[in-house]
């Protein structure tokens, strides 16, 4: 059970379309997560061991819609299930892979039903990695307590 759930995960099985669902979750929430290290780390960490295990395949390298200072740069095609993603390349992706030019914007994941906490314990439950984040720190906690002005009369003296 991870710490923000309130009941413990249903037995959900970890299937290949079971974990794409859960990956494909957890990706569309990264990018607009507040804090998406983990997130992101917790998506290539499962594409990975998916890849690994023969249950996910490389398909070949497109352009990176978003490249770094503006250079050309280009992303690994993963797919897995009826779903694909976009991971960094490695070194040898470059010679095995075949580039596949410009992304194409016309092809879509199919919709998910999962919650971002149950494809979290799912994808946690599948890399053995757990959450590291750590609550954002409270900058006004090393500040002193406030303390309210005092006026004087015109012409007293502060003491």
């Amino acid at each position: 059970m991870n710490p923000d759930q309130k009941y413990p995960l249903k037995s959900v099985n970890l299937t290949i379309e079971n974990l794409a669902q859960a990956v494909f979750i957890v990706n569309r929430h990264a990018k607009t997560a507040p804090n998406p290290k983990f997130l992101y780390k917790l998506k290539q960490e499962s594409l990975k061991k998916l890849i690994e295990e023969g249950k996910a395949k490389k398909v070949g390298l497109h352009f990176s819609e978003n490249p770094r200072n503006s250079q050309q740069q280009s992303d690994v095609l993963v797919e897995c299930g009826k779903y694909t993603f976009h991971i960094p390349p490695t070194k040898t992706d470059f010679h095995e892979l075949p580039h596949l030019g410009k992304l194409d914007g016309h092809v879509r994941n199919p919709k998910a039903t999962l919650s971002l906490n149950t494809a979290k314990a799912l994808l946690q439950t599948y890399t053995g990695i757990s959450d590291f984040e750590q609550p954002p720190s409270n900058p006004r906690k090393n500040q002193q307590p406030y303390q309210k002005p005092i006026f004087k009369k015109l012409g007293e003296r502060y003491s």
